[in-house]
Parts: structure tokens; sequence; C-alpha cells
């Protein structure tokens, strides 16, 4: 147990604050080598996890390195360093607390590694660069503990998997060290816990008081949501109504350019001029400091944002959150909302806004979900390959190291426990040869075996280049944008792929403001201001989640009852009327529903399986229809159905889904697609296979493209099997293409198939033809049609019934 100092107990007194229950246990539980917490947002968490060492280093002042706070967001770690400095300055304790991202001067970057902090502030990126260096055992020697906050951001990305190599790596530079996770949002405690533990160790958990519920609702408009899209303009006026009844909102969209397009409508229709910003990844860096320092000032009073603002940052008064947009996922959900009244024992304010018909069943669906506690999570797969690849380059660039050892290390981080010594050792010989078709190339042998059996770099100057491309997070292709003009002011970044599309005069969203393309200058997008109304939108790629699997069974469960009380009328009366003229979605079967429209035979698949697995299926699907001898012209997805559309009708749709025929038509689509190529360009960039950085200057994203889709058809042709490849299909399967949701729907199902053959368009199946991004087929449909049109020319013309037999040819004269 570990006592706070009395000039902590006096700080403590003169705010008139307690410890907390959890911060009390915190310290109780001080000397736990591995400690989990899970405690409310506003409950103190955070300094519950740094207590311990404010005591410690109150008691015992030392030299020299103590703890390391690791967070996912660089502005969560300029927060804390903020937050901390308040109780130390005023207790006056002899504690030194930095920041160390991407954003810190590289001069204090070398003034840190010889004399380093009591308390370090980081990303998991820089630690992983820190561990690089070969000094890297003087810096950590003295470590005694790691505070991981928000950890369950992280335990679901390639950057958790990279910090837990990092931190098996500082457990064998300091043996004691002890490691303690802080989060609000955990489905899965146990799960975590071992993530967090040193394999084969246990890891204590502590989950404090939750504190009280959520008062969180669906936001009640005037005018009901539309059958489709994702703009949520309808709730404009009631949205504005809330933010002028309340201090400062927090609006949230699940992507980028919704933001854009959100803000814009409510900045027209803001003729009271509240003060409002916008904040999002894209933007430049500039503006979202600017936005922030307004929000902590209270000067805005409504702030429409992406996940930039979801994690742990005590944003000043918020007092409201509006989801605008089904969530998706529950656990975001609860995060987002815990940004409101972020104070310990109260609970947190929200409003939920569907964009459209359906997202009403999903977000009450996740209003019920909140309220039972019922987080979401899918299980984890085994630490990635391509991530374990960069971390043995790491490693060789801190000096020579044994394999073996470097192998029991990795094995102690909880995602590679289950490494096999073989998987090991082509990893490493990747990193040494390149693989088998590259390995006659000098550029990809990195590493080298010494006579003693360690390994170490080939070429020392190498190390330069791999920390300059050491990270998982995989930077879409952009273009930064700039008012023209000498010294115009920077707005942010749009993707390489969007610009290609501008001509000059076209007119696009960024920043919340209309601007003229002008020109690209320099591989700078150059702008002007415009004051056209309807302006060409920016496409922000961001992140496009997919509806997790819990709460699509919920939605399916829904759907059984015998009426919906708790849904506004409009959408009761729809999934009423789908009940009357067709069937609803049942838990353990699959709806498949058959019928004419519009001259083509419509198939719908009600798979609830997520945008990705619908997208693949539909993909999958008119693969096996055109082996089936149908004739599918095209589809499109959303989240719970896929619509295929085609000249034949579907009257047995089992043979479709058998898994092995699917399975092997999804191997032979991704070895040419573009979702391949791009997959490959990721895990080659993480793996160290490509750089993104050469001698301090940045490829471009046609520039890395072009090496890259080279690179990866050559791989195909001569070594299908190359270590890449493999990685490669695993990353596509698991992230970009689902398979893995289309796997668990079948296994749900079964042969449990319903087929319902209909007359006409039913209602659930109706907002599937106003969706965007249809996906057109080019087979064997397009052949029929243009015989049956050069059928129908020759009857409309008479010549059908001439004949066509080719005549004898006179001869020519001599």
């Amino acid at each position: 147990m570990t006592d706070l100092p009395a000039s902590l107990l006096d700080w403590f007194a003169t705010r008139g604050w307690d410890l907390h229950p959890h911060q009390r246990a915190m310290l109780d539980r001080a000397t736990a080598p591995s400690l989990l917490l899970i405690a409310p947002t506003g409950g103190g968490k955070t300094l519950a996890g740094f207590l311990p060492t404010l005591a410690e280093l109150a008691e015992a002042p030392r030299p020299g390195l103590h703890t390391l706070y690791v967070s996912p967001l660089k502005a969560l770690a300029a927060d804390i360093r903020r937050n901390l400095g308040t109780p130390i300055a005023e207790a006056n304790l002899p504690i030194r607390v930095e920041d160390r991202t991407g954003d810190t001067p590289a001069s204090r970057k070398k003034r840190q590694r010889a004399d380093p902090p009591h308390i370090l502030l980081t990303t998991p990126e820089s630690l992983a660069l820190l561990t690089s260096y070969e000094d890297a055992h003087r810096m950590f020697a003295g470590l005694e503990r790691v505070v991981i906050d928000e950890i369950h951001a992280l335990a679901e990305s390639k950057r958790g998997d990279q910090l837990m190599l990092a931190l098996a790596r500082l457990q064998t530079l300091a043996p004691n060290l002890r490691r303690v996770g802080l989060s609000a949002t955990v489905d899965d405690p146990d799960r975590i816990a071992t993530l967090l533990a040193r394999h084969p160790d246990r890891c204590e958990i502590l989950e404090a008081d939750p504190g009280p519920d959520p008062d969180i609702e669906m936001l009640v408009t005037e005018t009901p949501p539309p059958w489709s899209g994702g703009g949520a303009k309808y709730a404009i006026p009631a949205v504005l109504d809330e933010v002028k009844r309340h201090k400062t909102t927090l609006i949230f969209h699940n992507t980028r350019a919704q933001a854009e397009i959100f803000f814009h409508n409510l900045w027209l229709a803001n003729e009271e001029a509240l003060p409002i910003g916008i904040h999002h990844g894209s933007l430049d860096r500039a503006q979202r400091e600017r936005v922030e320092a307004a929000m902590v000032a209270g000067e805005l009073r409504a702030i429409v944002c992406t996940g930039s603002l979801d994690l742990g940052i005590d944003w000043g008064d918020v007092d409201l959150v509006i989801q605008v947009g089904a969530p998706k996922n529950v656990k975001r959900l609860v995060q987002r909302i815990g940004r409101a009244n972020h104070r310990y024992n109260a609970p947190s304010k929200a409003l939920l806004v569907p964009a459209n018909r359906f997202e009403v069943v999903e977000c009450v669906a996740a209003l019920q979900a909140v309220k039972e506690r019922d987080l979401d999570g899918d299980p984890p797969g085994p630490g990635p390959r391509d991530v374990l690849c960069q971390h043995i380059l790491i490693a060789a660039c801190a000096g020579p190291f044994d394999a073996d050892m470097l192998y029991a290390e990795m094995i102690s981080a909880g995602a590679y426990a289950g490494l096999t010594r073989a998987r090991f050792d082509a990893c490493l010989d990747f990193c040494a040869t390149g693989g088998y078709a590259l390995r006659a190339y000098d550029q990809w042998r990195r590493i080298v075996q010494r006579p003693d059996g360690l390994w170490q770099l080939r070429d020392p100057r190498a190390s330069q280049r791999i920390r300059m491309n050491i990270g998982t997070i995989q930077d879409t292709d952009t273009l930064k944008v700039r008012m023209r003009g000498r010294g115009g002011k920077p707005l942010g970044e749009v993707e390489e792929g969007f610009v290609a599309q501008l001509s000059k005069g076209d007119t696009f969203l960024i920043g919340g403001q209309i601007v003229r393309y002008e020109g690209l200058r320099e591989m700078v997008v150059e702008v002007s201001r415009d004051a056209a109304q309807k302006p060409k939108i920016a496409t922000f790629m961001g992140t496009k989640f997919a509806t997790s699997t819990q709460l699509s069974h919920r939605i399916v469960r829904m759907c059984q009852q015998e009426d919906w009380p708790e849904l506004p009328t409009h959408t009761a009366d729809w999934l009423r009327l789908q009940r009357d003229v067709s069937r609803l979605p049942e838990p353990g079967r699959l709806l498949i529903e058959s019928f004419p429209h519009d001259g083509r035979e419509q198939l719908v698949v009600y798979g609830f399986a997520g945008r990705n697995a619908q997208q693949t299926l539909g993909l999958l699907l008119t693969k096996r229809m055109e082996e089936e001898g149908q004739a599918p012209m095209g589809f499109v997805a959303t989240d719970y159905a896929t619509l295929i559309w085609g000249l034949d009708a579907v009257t047995d749709p089992r043979p479709l889904f058998d898994m092995e025929r699917l399975e092997a038509g999804l191997d032979g689509w991704l070895a040419g697609n573009a979702v391949m190529k791009r997959t490959f360009r990721a895990s080659a960039h993480i793996a160290g296979l490509l750089e993104r950085q050469v001698g301090g200057t940045r490829k471009t994203g046609k520039q890395a493209t072009m090496s890259s889709d080279i690179l990866y058809d050559t791989l195909l042709k001569y070594d299908p099997d190359h270590l890449l490849m493999q990685i490669t299909r695993e990353e596509a399967m698991r992230g970009l293409v689902d398979f893995d949701r289309i796997r668990e729907m079948k296994a749900r199902v079964g042969d449990r198939i319903d087929l319902e053959r209909l007359t006409r368009v039913t209602p659930l199946a109706a907002p599937l033809f106003l969706e965007p991004g249809r996906v057109p087929i080019r087979g064997s449909a397009d052949e029929r049609l243009l015989e049956e049109e050069v059928t129908r020319l020759l009857d409309e013309s008479g010549l059908a019934q001439v004949d066509t037999a080719p005549k004898p040819r006179r001869p020519i004269p001599s």
C-alpha cells in the first residue's frame, strides 16, 4: 500500500476533495505487477493512475524516468501534462513532466534521451521509436511504471499490437516494471487484462462504481427522417434549438464528409449567428487548435466533430452531446456521450439523431444496449505479422540481438502469445532477405546473422530510414489545401483522388467554408473563397464504421417483437407493413426476398453483417449467380442488406451460399483487385518492405502506389506464397472485406434460408433503391441484352424475315 504524502493531502483538502474509492484502491494496489482500472468518464481515472507515481516520487525523489504514460492521441498527452502540472506545482512536488510526440521539437527529444523527465507522456509510435535507439537500455533502466490510458481504443488496432511489443521490450530493459491500464468502456475486461499482463501472468481488474445511467434519448423532430441518406439535414432546426438551450454542444458524426455537410447546413440555418466550430482530422492543425482553445475557454456554443474529439480530454463546459447518424458501435457511443457533464457521478446527457428511417431502429437498439451496459466487441485475432516484422527491425536498430531471446520476449506480449517459432522465423527471414523472390536485391536485405549467432543491421546507416518509417497508422494519400496567394492560409488536406476529379472553378467544402479550386502548385491545392450554395463535397476518407455484430443481432431480435411502442409511429408502421406483405428477419435464419421491379428481377439478402461484409457478399453472390447460369446486372449494399438485380429470378438461393465456393470466388476476386493492392501497400509499409519517408522527403501517393503495385504484381506472378502476400490476404479477409462476418452469418443460419417470392418491392427493401454506390456487373446479362436489342431492331426493320444465308459468290471475270 502507498500513502499520499502530506503535501498532496493538503492540496486535496484545499480543494475540498476526497479520494474516490477507486483512487484509494489504486494506491492500495500500487505494487501490483499489472492492474486494469475501469472507471466511468469524469471519474478521475487518469489521476488515479498517476497517484502512486506522485506519492512515490514525493516520498523518494530521484533522477531519471519513473513513469511512462501512453495515450492514443497527441492532444490527450498534452492535456494530461497541463492537468498534472496543477497538483505538482501547488503541492510543490519535485517532479518534472514532459510530453514527447510527433510535435515535440527535435532538440527537446534529443535532450530527453540524455536527461529524461520523471514522467514522460507519449504515444505508441513515439515509444516504439524510443526503443529503437542504442541508448534505450540506459533511458529505461530505472522505469518503474507504465500507464496506458484509453487502452480500449488501442486494444483493437495495430497501434495496440505495436504498443504491446514495445511494452515487452521495456519489461526486458526494466524487469520490475509495473503496468497499469485505464478505460471507461471495456466490453470484455478479462480480454483487456490478458492483453495488458505479461504472458502468462495474470492482471488484476479493478472496476469502479459506474455511476448514474446516462440521460440519453432520441431527438424528436417534426419532420420524419428520410428513407435513405446520411446527412440528417431534416433535423437541423431541432438540433439548432438544442444548441440554443445548452451551454456547449458536441455534435458527433461518423465521417468527415458528413461533418462538413452538416456544419455547412447548420451554419446556413444559424440566423442568430451563434458561435459554432468544426473539428476533424483533415483540418489544418492550427485551425483545430484554435477550436480546442475556444472550447476550453467556453467561447463556442456548438462544435461539429468526428472521432477526433472521442477520447478522454476535458473540453470545457460541454453539457450536451448529439450523435448524428446511427452510432454503429455501442462502446463508441458510450465514449462520446461521456464528453458531456464530464464529472464524477454526474449523468451524461446525449441525443441520437438517426439519418434515415432504418437508423431509427438501430438508434433505439443502441439506446437499449447503453441502458443495459451491454458493450460490443469482436474477439481479437492473433497478432499481425507485419507489425512483428517492423518490431524485428526496431530491435535491430537498437543493436545486435539474439533471435531466441527476441522470440521469448515477443510471446510475452498478449496478442503474440500463440506465435509459433516457425512464423517468427519466417518474419526473421523476410527481414534478412526480403523473401524468396526478392533475395537477389540488396535493398531488401536489412539484417544479417553474425558468426556468433547474433543478428544485426547489414548496414548501420539503414537505422535512420527504418526509424523514419516506424508506425502502423496508414495515412491516406492527401494533398495540403491552401488559400491562393503569397503566404496563403493553410486549410487542411483532401485526398489525391478527389483532387484528380476537379477542374478549375469546381467548388468544395473544407473547414466549414466553400472554396473554389484554382489549381495545383508544387503539390499543394490552391483555392479561393466562393459564395456558391451547393458545393462539390470533399471526399474525406476517415473511417467508415460498420454496425457491430452484437448491435446487428439486437436489431434482428427487435424485429421479432409483437409491437414497437419504443419506436416513432412512422417507423413502427413501416415494420408492421413489412410483416404484413412479407416477413421480418429472424434470429438464426436468413431472410431473402425476390420480386420484379422496373423490368428486372430483384434479390434482397438481409444478412445484417455490416456494410463491408454485405458489399463482399454482393460481389461473391453475383459471381456465384454467373456460375449457376443466371444473369446478375449489379448490386448495392448497406449495413443490413444486399440488393442484386438481374434478368433471371432466383428460385433456390441455397446453392449460392456454398461457403467453399464463396471462399474460392473470393480468392479469385481478391488476387487482382484494387482492395488487395491497397491492403498489400499498407502491410508492406508497416513491415518495412516499402518506405513512405526517404531522405526526409515523403513520397507522393502516386509514387507509393506505383511502386507498391509493381511489387505486388511481381510477387503474385513469381512468389504468390511470399510472406507479404500471406499477410495481405489475412488482412484483407479480416478487415476490408470482413469475410469473417459472412462466415459467422452462415454458421449462425446454416441451411435455414427463407425465400419470399413477392410481386412488388417490400417496405424493408424500398430504401435500398435510393442507396448510392451501385456496382454494375459485366457478364452474361450484357450479352443477352445485346442479343435481345439486336433481335428487336431486326424485327422493327423487317430484316428478321429476310433470308440471311450467305449467297454464292459470282466468279471473277478472267
